[in-house]
Parts: C-alpha cells; sequence; structure tokens
C-alpha cells in the first residue's frame, strides 16, 4: 500500500500537493497536462525530490526521508539508464549491486529477470547493439531483479511506436500482477491508462486529485480532466 499524506514540494513559484492512498497491488495512470507536476510527484515519492511537508509511507513503513535506495521503490526513468559501455546483464545486475560483485544465485537473478522480458539470449549484448525496444526490456528486467514492493515509471515508454509501447505496457502489467507490484505510471496517452491501469491520478497545476477507476473516471471526468482530454 502506498500512502501519500499531506505532501507538499516546492519548486520556485511552483507547489505541489497531493494526499491520497493506494491499495498494494494496483496499477495506476498518473496523467494531466505538461509541466502539472506528474514527473515532481514521482520524484517527491521516489525521494528525488526533497519535500517541504507531508509523509510518504510504503507497506505500512515510512519512508519519507529515507534515501531512494531505502524506500522498497525501483524507478523506471524516461531515458532507461542504460549504462553504454556495459553489456545487457551488467546494466540488469546493477539493480542487485552497484559494484557488479555478484554471488552465483544473483547472476541467476539476472539471467531470470533476462528471459523473464524475452532477452535470454542478449545479456552478452551492448545497448548500442540492441533495439529501443529491446533496450526498454532491458530498463524493465532492471527493476523486476529489485523485487520492491512499488514501482514508479516516469513515461519510460514515451519514446515507442504504439505496437511497442502496448507491447510494453502488457508486459509491465503482466511482472506487476506476478510480482503483486503497486505501480504508479506516467502517460500523456488516455490510451495507456485505459490499456494498463486500473485507476487513475489525475494531476493539474500541482493539484493531484484522490484516485478513481480507470472506466469511471473516462465515462465522467472532472471539468479539467475534460479539458485536458480534449472533450
Amino acid at each position: 500500500m502506498l500512502q501519500v499524506d499531506g505532501l507538499r514540494v516546492v519548486q520556485g513559484d511552483f507547489a505541489l500537493s497531493a494526499d491520497f492512498t493506494i491499495k498494494a497491488g494496483q496499477r495506476v495512470a498518473v496523467i494531466g497536462p505538461s509541466g502539472a507536476g506528474k514527473s515532481t510527484l514521482l520524484g517527491a515519492i521516489g525521494g528525488y525530490t526533497p519535500s517541504v511537508a507531508g509523509r510518504v509511507v510504503v507497506d505500512g513503513r515510512e519512508i519519507t526521508n529515507a534515501a531512494p535506495d531505502m524506500r522498497g521503490i525501483a524507478m523506471l526513468f524516461q531515458d532507461g539508464n542504460l549504462f553504454p559501455h556495459l553489456t545487457l546483464a551488467q546494466n540488469i545486475g546493477l539493480g542487485l549491486r552497484p559494484a557488479l560483485r555478484l554471488a552465483a544465485d544473483e547472476r541467476q537473478q539476472v539471467a531470470h529477470a533476462l528471459g523473464r522480458v524475452g532477452l535470454g539470449d542478449f545479456g552478452d549484448r551492448k545497448p548500442g547493439d540492441v533495439s529501443g525496444g529491446q533496450q526498454s526490456r532491458a530498463a524493465l528486467a532492471r527493476v523486476l531483479v529489485q523485487n520492491q514492493p512499488l514501482l514508479l515509471l516516469d513515461e519510460p515508454f514515451a519514446a515507442l511506436g504504439p505496437a511497442l509501447r502496448a507491447e510494453m505496457l502488457d508486459l509491465t502489467s503482466e511482472v506487476a500482477r506476478d510480482t503483486g507490484a503497486t505501480v504508479l505510471m506516467i502517460t500523456h496517452a488516455p490510451e495507456d491508462a485505459e490499456r494498463a491501469a486500473d485507476q487513475v491520478l489525475f494531476v493539474d497545476e500541482g493539484r493531484v486529485d484522490a484516485p478513481r477507476a480507470v472506466a469511471d473516471i473516462m465515462a465522467n471526468p472532472p471539468e479539467a480532466l475534460r479539458t485536458y482530454l480534449g472533450h
């Protein structure tokens, strides 16, 4: 479960306020206009953006002041953050040990994660030797080996074409269901929310609405969301 209680982030003239709860295992799409505060929200939950008030609680443990790697959270950024000089297997291994001194069982975890995302024969290749879609799969595999209860996705598939993006959304949903992870996923595309999410968090001008079921909010959107969707 994710609890965000009275969270407030201030960045210059911009302020974000959030107060919501998401049950464990839910897949939540975070949507809203550019500059509304979506990435700021995920950054604050993940520990990359400082907050000035409020608390963040994951599975009953307050993590508000914890370092990013101590929060029980895995985050997948827009560019995937793969290191070009490392193989895909080494990039995935970073999710377990930054020094890459992996024990035998950890190497097995990396191999399993590669297979889980359809890259079982690609572990020795470097990011520049594979396609954009395969790079996205490797970035997802690095998140997978961390086995954290909360997964934050900051539009990691935005640069992919529609068919490949849909494939990655389906794979992410499948992985989340298998592991029981809670997922928050930023997207600008309503169809992505309808495809891969149970609920929607709408963010507008630094205000985060309470989560609503996808079908409900799309059938009866609030005025600000209606404007964003062009209805």
